[in-house]
Order: C-alpha cells, then structure tokens, then sequence
C-alpha cells in the first residue's frame, strides 16, 4: 500500500489512466492543488515503482509523456470503482436511513 501513499497518487493515476498517455502540463491541469515540484516528486516515485513509464520524445521542443505500466495497468478497475464509488456514495449519504 505504500506504492499508493499519499494525498496525490491515485489523482496521478487516475488522470494518466483516463487519458493513456498524458504529458505532464496536462497531470498538472487534471490534479488541482498540485505543485509542479510536487507532481515531479510524485511520478518519479511512481516510476521507480512502476507504476508509470515516463517516455521522452525527439521533438523540437521536447515532450514527456507519462503512461500507465502493464503493472500499473492493473490499478485501472480499482480507479475505476473508486470513481463510480464516488458518484454513488454521496447520493447514499444524503437518503435517510432505512433501519
């Protein structure tokens, strides 16, 4: 579970795994709250657990994208369920309980 630890990783995740390949300009964007030092921090320890696979391209000027590994990969039926999770349970919190 330390591979997940933090305020940020799932938003991280789950912005790469909604778009496939995302630069990072495009994570900052989707991740509010974040700082650029932060974010940078956050992916490199996402690589290192990889988790995400950070690929440089020969472009003028240059770009990094971020995927999601085979590994990481597997963490996109939990995002998955922990978004739908998400639309649900505020609406369960608001009915009345039915004890």
């Amino acid at each position: 579970m330390d591979v997940l630890s933090g305020k940020w990783k799932i938003a991280i995740i789950s912005s790469i795994c909604y778009y496939n390949k995302r630069r990072f300009s495009d994570i900052l964007n989707d991740v509010g709250g974040i700082s650029n030092k932060m974010l940078s921090k956050e992916l490199k320890e996402l690589e290192i657990n990889r988790l995400v696979k950070r690929t440089v391209l020969d472009t003028q000027p240059v770009i990094v994208q971020y995927q999601l590994t085979e590994y990481g990969l597997t963490l996109k039926s939990i995002i998955d369920n922990l978004a739908d999770w998400g639309t649900v349970g505020p609406l369960a919190i608001r009915l009345p309980n039915r004890a």
